[in-house]
C-alpha cells in the first residue's frame, strides 16, 4: 500500500491548529490536521478574540463570521467586583457592548467576544473551504521519527487501525500535555503552578433578573479572604462559567463543595443546572525552544499562561501565522530552509512577554488577598458605603490594565530577528494599554485607511509586499528584478497619491512587508544590493546570526520543567466531569 504523503502534518485541532491549517491553505499548502477527540467542546477555554487575531480573520475573509457569531452584540461587557450577587458591590469597570464599541484608531478591526465553542466551528468552516486541508477527528499520533528528508508518523484511527504517513514537516498544536513536545524532550521554564483552579459551567435562565447587579461580562467575587471566585457570561444568555480561583495548594472540589460555592456567590437559593466541571492548573511556562529539526510547536504546546488578559489563544494564533508563511515559503522553494530557524527566535520573546503580563494581571486580580476589604465595607451603614467606595476605586484602578491591553496584542515585534533588516531606530515604549503604530522593521505594518475604503492591512498576506509611499521615491525596478531572480512573490503598491500621512506613519519612502504583515525593511533609497535585502527576509543571508532568545524569567526560583514533571497534573486540564 502506498503511504500517504502530506507537506504539513498538524497534531491538535484547537483554534491554533485550525488557524495553521487554514493559513497554510490560503497559501496553497496542503496539510492534514488530526485531533484525538471528536472535536466536542465541553468547556470553552477562551472567549475573547483579540484585535490582531481579528486582523488575521479579516485577511482570511471570516471576520464577519466572528462578528455574527451567536454571542449577542448588545450584551454589556462590564466587569464588576462584588461580595455576592445579592450582597454589596465594591465597584465596576463599565464597558459597552461589542455593537457599541468603536474601532480602535490603530486597526480596521476590534476585539470580539466569541467563546471557543462558537469560534472553533467558525475556524473549522474556514478550513473546510479548501481542498488543500483535511481534518480527521478521533485520530491520534502514536509516534514519529524525523530525518533530514522529512517526518514519518504513525497514526491510530477511530477504528483502531494504524497508518504510517510521511510529511515534510510536523507541527504540534496539541496543548499543555503535548505529545509532540514530550517526544522532542523539550523542557519548559517558569512557574509550574500558580493556582489550582476549578471551572464549572452551569445554566441558569435570566440570571440577571435574580439580582440587582445588572448584566455584565465578568463578576469578581471578593470576601474577607480577598478574591475567591469569578463568574463570566459565556454566551450572553443562560450559560455561565464559574471559576474557583484557588491557590498553590491542590484542592479537589466535590459536588457538595460546588453547590456551596454557587450558593455563596448568589447569596440566596436559586435554580440552576451544573453542566460540567473541569479542574485545571494555572501556570506560567515557556518552552526552551519551539521546535527541533522538521518538527515545531505552537500555542499551549510551547507556552502556558494564566488566562488573565485573554492572551493565550491569541498568542498561539500569531504563532501559527508566523510559522505558516515560513513553511509555505520553504515548501514553495523561494526561501532557504534556514528561514524556519527564525520561528523560535521571533515567537519565544513574544510568549515570554505575554506570560509575564498575564502574571501581572493575576497578581492584580489577587491583590485583594493581601489588601482585603475592611469588615466595615460589608456593612450597609454610611461608613460601610464610604469604605466600599474607597476599596472599589482602588481595585478598579488596579485592574484597568487587564481590560485595556491593545499594546500587548499589537505591540510585539521581531526587530532582533535574523530575517528582518534593522535600521538603527529606537524601540518605542512598550505600553500595555496604548499602542503607537510604527513602521520600524520587525513591527506589525501600520493600519491606515486608503481612499477606496481599504485598509493598508488588506494589501498584505499573499507574498512579500513593497509599498511606494512618496512621489519622489526611487524606482522599485531593482527590487522587482531581484525578486524575479529568486522566484519571490512580490506585489508592488504605489500609495504615493494617498497623502503624506501614510508615508509619515511608515517612516520611509519604500517599505517591504513580509507575508505575515510585519515590516521586513524600510528605506528612502533602493540599496545597492536589493537582492541582499530580500535574501535576509527569506533566510538566505549567512551574515545574519541566529541567537536563541532567553528563557522566561521567574519571580520564583527558576524551574526546568520537563514533561515528566508536568504529566502528573497536566491531564487535569482535560478532565471534564459531566453533570446532570
Amino acid at each position: 500500500m502506498t503511504q500517504r504523503h502530506i507537506p504539513v502534518l498538524i497534531v491538535g485541532a484547537g483554534p491554533v491548529g485550525l488557524s495553521l491549517a487554514g493559513d497554510l491553505a490560503t497559501r496553497g499548502i496542503r496539510s492534514l490536521l488530526i485531533e484525538k477527540t471528536d472535536g466536542t467542546i465541553l468547556q470553552p477555554k477562551m472567549d475573547m478574540v483579540g484585535v490582531r487575531t481579528m486582523e488575521f480573520c479579516r485577511r482570511w475573509g471570516i471576520a464577519e463570521w466572528v462578528e455574527q457569531s451567536p454571542y449577542p452584540r448588545d450584551y454589556p461587557q462590564d466587569n464588576v467586583w462584588l461580595e455576592s450577587f445579592t450582597g454589596v458591590e465594591f465597584g465596576r469597570e463599565p464597558m459597552v457592548s461589542k455593537e457599541e464599541e468603536p474601532l480602535p484608531k490603530q486597526s480596521p478591526q476590534k476585539r470580539e467576544r466569541c467563546p471557543q465553542d462558537m469560534f472553533d466551528p467558525i475556524l473549522t468552516r474556514f478550513v473546510r473551504q479548501f481542498d488543500e486541508s483535511t481534518i480527521e477527528y478521533e485520530t491520534e499520533l502514536q509516534s514519529f521519527t524525523q530525518s533530514a528528508k522529512g517526518v514519518v508518523a504513525e497514526l491510530r484511527h477511530k477504528n483502531g487501525t494504524l497508518e504510517t504517513i510521511t510529511a515534510d514537516y510536523l507541527v504540534g498544536t496539541d496543548g499543555a500535555a503535548s505529545t509532540v513536545r514530550r517526544a522532542l524532550d523539550i523542557p519548559m521554564h517558569g512557574q509550574p503552578v500558580l493556582t489550582y483552579t476549578t471551572n464549572v459551567i452551569f445554566r441558569c435562565k435570566d440570571l440577571p433578573s435574580l439580582h440587582d447587579k445588572g448584566k455584565a461580562y465578568r463578576f469578581i467575587f471578593i470576601g474577607e479572604e480577598g478574591t475567591w471566585l469569578t463568574i463570566v457570561a459565556i454566551d450572553g444568555a443562560d450559560r455561565w462559567r464559574l471559576s474557583y480561583v484557588g491557590s498553590q495548594e491542590r484542592r479537589t472540589l466535590e459536588e457538595a463543595d460546588i453547590h456551596k460555592l454557587i450558593l455563596r456567590a448568589m447569596g440566596k437559593p436559586f435554580e440552576y443546572e451544573i453542566e460540567s466541571v473541569m479542574p485545571w492548573v494555572r501556570r506560567a511556562l515557556v518552552a526552551e525552544t519551539f521546535g527541533k529539526g522538521r518538527v515545531f510547536l505552537a500555542g499551549d504546546a510551547c507556552h502556558l499562561t494564566s488566562p488573565t488578559g485573554g492572551f493565550g489563544m491569541n498568542t498561539g494564533i500569531a504563532d501559527a501565522v508566523d510559522l505558516s508563511w515560513k513553511l509555505a515559503a520553504v515548501l514553495d522553494g523561494w526561501a532557504d530552509p534556514a528561514l524556519l530557524e527564525s520561528y523560535t527566535i521571533e515567537r519565544k520573546p513574544v510568549a515570554v512577554r505575554m506570560v509575564t503580563e498575564a502574571n501581572r494581571n493575576l497578581k492584580r486580580m489577587l491583590a485583594t488577598r493581601t489588601k482585603a476589604p475592611d469588615p466595615i465595607a460589608f456593612d450597609p451603614s454610611p461608613e460601610g458605603a464610604a469604605a466600599r467606595k474607597a476599596y472599589g476605586d482602588w481595585y478598579t484602578e488596579t485592574m484597568r490594565a487587564e481590560w485595556y491591553s491593545i499594546g500587548i496584542h499589537l505591540g510585539f515585534n521581531y526587530y532582533e530577528s535574523p530575517v528582518v533588516c534593522p535600521d538603527g531606530s529606537d524601540n518605542p515604549d512598550d505600553d500595555v494599554s496604548n499602542y503607537v503604530q510604527t513602521g520600524r522593521p520587525g513591527h506589525r505594518a501600520p493600519h491606515a485607511w486608503l481612499k477606496d475604503g481599504q485598509s493598508t492591512l488588506d494589501l498584505f498576506g499573499e507574498g512579500v509586499t513593497l509599498l511606494r509611499l512618496s512621489a519622489d521615491a526611487p524606482s522599485t525596478d531593482g527590487f522587482g528584478a531581484a525578486a524575479g531572480e529568486r522566484s519571490i512573490p512580490l506585489t508592488i503598491h504605489d500609495l504615493s497619491a494617498q497623502g503624506a500621512e501614510i508615508h509619515d506613519l511608515y517612516g520611509a519612502a519604500l517599505v517591504l512587508v513580509r507575508p505575515d504583515g510585519h515590516v521586513g525593511w524600510r528605506g528612502n533609497v533602493v540599496p545597492g544590493d536589493p537582492g541582499g535585502v530580500l535574501d535576509t527576509l527569506r533566510g538566505a543571508n549567512p551574515s545574519q546570526a541566529a541567537i536563541l532568545p532567553p528563557d522566561l524569567p521567574g519571580e520564583e526560583p527558576h524551574v526546568d520543567l520537563r514533561f515528566e514533571d508536568i504529566e502528573s497534573f497536566a491531564g487535569r486540564d482535560e478532565e471534564v466531569r459531566r453533570r446532570g
